[in-house]
């Protein structure tokens, strides 16, 4: 009869040394799950490579996708990294009590997997990273809820994915980034009205959006950037109007267009 191959895991041997969580050494002995370290493999654990008690999320990571049977009996570990990671493939259902928890990192995850009607009680979370989540997540009809949270980074997402028929209620938004976002979504007639935005950038996207027949009220504007897009669409009035425009490369697209000969003559599409 042919002996079985005793297989092990070994930790490599330039990985950072197995530590508790709690500090110190990792004694296997007291571990709840103790009896892994006889099985091979995968079906087992080995400290410093896949341990539940590891300070590493890398090796409790690799203890938790060996064992995904285990993450429900986890999901109140006194360390956050173990919850947060349990949380990955823990029963969904069980996810709910984990809304609540005082470290955002297990928080994170919850909202990346809950249901629809769940999430929404997360909208007010008190870190930034987690609602950013809620709002990648969320139902489109949903996102409105999210328009005037304190984070600009949570807004500017809502902005790339509101319907339109809200999204102008954020074109007068106090950050630039997140009327970036709306302009470049916005369609006619709200996006006329944020020609007027206090920032050259918001008004350079509006320029590149409007419907030609409407841009020669921007070409005017007291930033050569947005100039400078007036004369890549404008019509032949437009042209002639920054034909001596203060700013060179205003005067160079001028130029070019009128020598590539490529001026509309009608009406052009926004």
């Amino acid at each position: 009869m042919t002996p079985s191959v005793h297989y092990r895991v070994r930790a490599p041997q330039d990985d950072i040394p197995a530590q508790h969580w709690q500090g110190g050494p990792i004694h296997c002995g007291a571990c709840e799950y103790a009896q892994l370290r006889a099985r091979d493999g995968e079906a087992g654990c080995e400290p410093g490579f896949a341990c539940m008690q590891d300070v590493y999320a890398r090796r409790i990571d690799r203890f938790f996708r060996w064992h995904p049977e285990l993450s429900n009996e986890q999901l109140a570990h006194s360390y956050f990294e173990v919850r947060a990671i349990a949380a990955r493939r823990a029963s969904v259902f069980r996810l709910t009590a984990l809304m609540d928890d005082p470290d955002e990192t297990v928080r994170l995850q919850v909202a990346l997997r809950l249901p629809q009607a769940q999430l929404l009680r997360m909208l007010n979370d008190p870190h930034r990273e987690v609602r950013i989540r809620v709002a990648q997540r969320l139902d489109a009809p949903e996102l409105a809820a999210l328009r005037h949270d304190p984070d600009y980074g949570v807004r500017e997402l809502v902005a790339q994915r509101l319907s339109l028929a809200i999204l102008p209620t954020m074109a007068n938004d106090p950050d630039r980034a997140v009327r970036l976002r709306v302009a470049q979504r916005l369609e006619m007639p709200a996006l006329l009205r944020m020609a007027d935005d206090a920032e050259p950038e918001v008004r350079r996207v509006v320029a590149q959006r409007l419907p030609v027949a409407l841009l020669d009220r921007m070409v005017s504007d007291a930033d050569w950037r947005v100039r400078w897009e007036v004369a890549q669409r404008g019509g032949a009035t437009l042209l002639d109007a920054l034909r001596n425009d203060e700013d060179a490369e205003v005067r160079l697209a001028v130029q070019e267009r009128l020598a590539n000969d490529r001026v509309p003559t009608g009406v052009a599409h926004g």
